[in-house]
């Protein structure tokens, strides 16, 4: 039974959709691996994603022993959420290559589906957390949190799997249906979502309600850079919609740019000022006992 769904997945997702036939005037547009990105795609995506995880597992001991002392149930859950989508997006960017075999169709499909929500679930997690403006709650906040998220992430992964494994409509097939309306179609309005939150909120801070969110510059520079990216990759979308080649290039640039860059960026805007706090503190400890001290009066002289 196992056996015939795995092959019913395959010719589903290998079924060509009746936007973009197998043939056209003769010439083969099933997947091939001609239609793979390149090695410098490959290497870039592998390259970032081993050094953002080297990075990761150098700090680890004293981000653990930080997290063990500390009662933020929310930060132990986001670290460990950003290690769980750091591994799965250093296996989607090494396995490239499952994109150009139709055998492993099932198998690429399945990985960008759980590497996708991931990242996803961290994006709006940690939207709906800062947006509590409490960095140190309990099992309540925890739950709160990851409560919306989850739901949020549940639907969107189960609207992109039914479209794939049931329609059959190539939504991470980089070769196939470069041209289709209706994954192009799907994508953009995606993406309208997510950037209309993040222009939702950019509206707030600038309005009479900007008391009602929390002040924290290095938040809404996320915002306003999340805000850009998706507005970039909302125009990409809609050119490739129309058959435009410069669409579907720069689509796969943010694509690059969201894999390699998003969990740093992400990293260093939030949890890295939490993992440097005992350490800010223990040198303004030192820095007001040493002029307790008297080691400073000769500057003033």
């Amino acid at each position: 039974m196992a056996t015939d769904l795995l092959q019913h997945l395959n010719a589903s997702v290998n079924a060509p959709i009746p936007s973009l036939p197998a043939t056209v005037d003769g010439e083969d547009r099933s997947l091939s691996s001609s239609d793979c990105h390149g090695l410098w795609y490959d290497a870039v995506l592998v390259v970032s994603s081993v050094v953002f995880l080297v990075y990761l597992a150098f700090h680890a001991k004293k981000n653990l022993k930080k997290l063990s002392n500390g009662s933020s149930y929310i930060m132990i859950s986001y670290y460990a959420l950003v290690w769980v989508a750091g591994l799965l997006n250093l296996a989607w960017c090494a396995l490239q290559g499952w994109q150009c075999s139709g055998g492993k169709a099932v198998a690429w499909n399945l990985l960008t589906l759980f590497t996708a929500s991931a990242m996803m679930c961290l994006e709006i997690s940690l939207v709906a957390f800062l947006l509590q403006d409490n960095y140190s709650s309990g099992v309540e906040a925890l739950a709160q949190t990851f409560l919306f998220s989850g739901i949020v992430v549940s639907v969107d992964t189960l609207l992109k799997a039914i479209y794939v494994f049931g329609f059959g409509v190539p939504l991470f097939m980089g070769g196939v249906g470069g041209t289709t309306g209706v994954k192009w179609g799907l994508w953009f309005f995606h993406k309208s979502l997510l950037t209309a939150v993040y222009g939702f909120i950019l509206f707030v801070h600038f309005s009479k309600w900007r008391e009602k969110l929390p002040p924290r510059p290095a938040f809404y520079n996320y915002i306003v850079v999340m805000f850009v990216f998706g507005a970039v990759t909302l125009f990409a979308c809609g050119l490739a919609g129309i058959g435009a080649g410069f669409g579907i290039w720069l689509n796969n640039l943010t694509e690059i740019c969201y894999h390699a860059l998003y969990l740093p960026f992400l990293y260093v805007t939030f949890l890295a000022d939490f993992f440097q706090e005992e350490q800010f503190l223990l040198d303004n400890a030192y820095y007001s006992e040493m002029k307790d001290a008297g080691f400073f009066d000769a500057d003033w002289d």
